[in-house]
């Protein structure tokens, strides 16, 4: 069994998709990340960088954390999903790490200094939005030749989808890159996506607003 230290986000959706569509039994635990939940000393004893998502596998008696090691983990324990060739298993991982490098932090950055930074710096956010646009574009040229990124579905797209598909919170358009949206489309319609849809993509409407904002800057800390 394994137990997913869990939010919605995009890392941790990431992770229930490849749960979902390897039909391993698991279990939820939500971290309260509004209520500091993850900076308490029960879960520093689960994750000691103080982020989730993170899984235990009672099967293994492990503990591991980082999203990226968790879906390659997962990968190699029920051999699907990443390639078993070196050459194709390299590229798979290639395309999960610029996810996990480049996607994921300058995503990050567009949503953290446009959202939850009390004072608003112009130059900063279009830096990030700009650099997300231009990986966005680099997803599209390499999808011009495949329908998914490493040629099958794999680790690599199940780790992107979940940030993609948050552009508009990011404030990033994706108007004209047509394969990436028909990629992304193909990726939601997958029945194991679906099924973490009611949990990992909520209406974001409901994050709107000063009062959001005020009760997020103590997570930056």
């Amino acid at each position: 069994m394994i137990k997913l230290y869990t939010t919605p986000s995009p890392n941790c959706q990431k992770v229930a998709i490849m749960l979902e569509e390897t039909g391993l039994p698991y279990e939820t635990q939500e971290i309260a990340l509004l209520e500091g939940e993850q900076k308490k000393p029960a879960y520093i004893a689960v994750n000691p960088n103080a982020r989730v998502p993170a899984i235990f596998d009672s099967d293994t008696d492990l503990t591991l954390w980082d999203s990226g090691a968790i879906l390659i983990y997962l990968a190699d324990k029920t051999n699907r999903f990443l390639p078993e060739s070196a050459t194709q298993r390299a590229l798979t991982i290639q395309w999960l790490m610029f996810q996990m490098s480049g996607i994921g932090p300058s995503q990050g950055g567009a949503n953290v200094f446009s959202r939850y930074v009390p004072d608003k710096i112009p130059w900063v956010i279009e830096r990030f939005r700009r650099e997300t646009l231009r990986l966005y574009s680099v997803l599209e040229g390499q999808l011009s030749s495949a329908d998914y990124l490493a040629g099958e579905y794999s680790v690599a797209d199940m780790a992107v989808y979940p940030w993609v598909r948050m552009h508009g919170w990011a404030g990033v358009s994706v108007d004209g890159l047509n394969r990436l949206q028909d990629w992304c489309q193909r990726v939601a319609e997958r029945a194991a996506v679906e099924r973490t849809k009611s949990y990992y993509e909520p209406d974001m409407s409901i994050y709107e607003g000063e009062e959001f904002d005020k009760s997020t800057h103590h997570i930056l800390n």
